[in-house]
């Protein structure tokens, strides 16, 4: 879960498929933001461009399947 403090730094954004996709371990980022991997919740912070943490940056339980990536927050990077 993301936390905030003030919700004027909030802004919704078009639901695009930088916002649908999911990312293995060690793939290559395109959006910077936070992002949870769906199994356990865990969420890092990854740079456009850098790669995804790698396969050993956590293990899973088998009930919580393979490491995948979403996007739940992008940074404006771009100063827009």
């Amino acid at each position: 879960m993301a936390w905030y403090t003030e919700a004027a730094h909030l802004q919704a954004e078009k639901v695009t498929q930088v916002w649908t996709d999911t990312h293995g371990p060690a793939e290559k980022v395109q959006a910077s933001g936070i992002y949870r991997c769906k199994g356990c919740k865990r969420e890092v912070t990854c740079n456009k461009n850098d790669p995804f943490p790698p396969q050993s940056h956590h293990q899973h339980a088998p009930h919580e399947g393979d490491i995948r990536w979403k996007l739940i927050v992008r940074t404006n990077t771009d100063a827009i």
